[in-house]
């Protein structure tokens, strides 16, 4: 039930969504609209570097663990 109830939030129609942009709108205003957009699109790119930046680092170590292991197994 938990799960119907989440997928049923984000149910937005049309009408909804034009709604929330004219309120948006009125609220921050039409000169301050492009900052903002301009703002979330740095943060998210910001946040993709750094998720990508974390897997790269997560893969090297995964990845010099396993020529670590080679090495060891092909000494003895």
């Amino acid at each position: 039930m938990n799960s119907q109830l989440q997928l049923a939030f984000f149910n937005l129609g049309p009408w909804e969504i034009l709604l929330v942009l004219i309120v948006v709108l009125v609220l921050f205003g039409a000169k301050r609209l492009p900052e903002l957009a301009r703002g979330l699109g740095l943060g998210i790119n910001e946040f993709r570097d750094a998720v990508d930046s974390s897997k790269k680092e997560i893969m090297d170590v995964i990845d010099s663990d396993k020529v670590d292991n080679k090495t060891s197994d092909s000494e003895e």
